[in-house]
């Protein structure tokens, strides 16, 4: 990825499943233009990666606090990770 571009690969704790939170990440993101995938995980937390330029990231992991109406984030964890190619687009994957 260019200097420009980082990718973070993000969990998010606290009411975040049952509220649509995976469908508003997916379209926050698309709004950013992002590529990546959010999906739920068994422990009620949800997990993402985000993809792109430096800025919109910044962005969406300030916006991963928020969330979507009916959500009560508790916590949003983030690791920078390295990638081997940009994923295609932003996608729901569980």
């Amino acid at each position: 990825m260019s200097d420009d571009h980082k990718a973070a690969l993000v969990r998010i704790t606290g009411r975040v499943q049952g509220v649509s939170y995976r469908i508003w990440t997916r379209n926050e993101a698309t709004r950013l233009g992002l590529a990546g995938w959010v999906r739920n995980e068994e422990d009620g937390s949800v997990t993402a990666l985000v993809a792109g330029p430096d800025a919109a990231v910044s962005a969406m992991i300030e916006r991963f606090w928020r969330g979507p109406p009916g959500a009560s984030v508790s916590g949003v964890e983030t690791q920078l990770t390295e990638l081997a190619e940009m994923p295609a687009g932003f996608r729901i994957t569980g």
